[in-house]
């Protein structure tokens, strides 16, 4: 596996250990719709919302922030497999779209941040 590949593998897991501590529950992991992908699905502490979660992992955040990477593109994309996954699951929950960013390499050194209600893909 790459090495990017193996970091952002690392923050996912470090994303979801994370959010099982605040009570969340993970739904799904690395869920697909063709080409896109959703990282994390989770059902907030209170269950009444199912959450898409977008992780960004990065090393340094010397270059950019890893929330940078959260691009209209990305969003849209984000937006279409949501849909399409509430559509299969017949999901009725409250939905929101929440970003976690990882900055580090190790659970040492990591900083975590969490966005919630980071953004709405209808409004961009």
């Amino acid at each position: 596996m790459a090495k990017h590949n193996e970091l952002g593998k690392w923050g996912e897991d470090f994303a979801a250990e994370y959010l099982k501590e605040q009570g969340y529950v993970i739904r799904d992991r690395d869920w697909h719709c063709g080409k896109r992908d959703i990282d994390l699905v989770a059902i907030s502490a209170d269950l009444t919302t199912i959450v898409f979660v977008e992780v960004k992992t990065r090393t340094s955040d010397e270059v950019s922030e890893p929330a940078d990477a959260v691009n209209k593109q990305k969003i849209r994309n984000l937006g279409i497999a949501a849909n399409n996954y509430i559509k299969q699951f017949n999901v009725v929950e409250q939905v929101r779209f929440d970003v976690v960013t990882i900055v580090g390499s190790n659970q040492q050194n990591a900083k975590l941040e969490h966005i919630e209600d980071a953004f709405n893909p209808l409004l961009v």
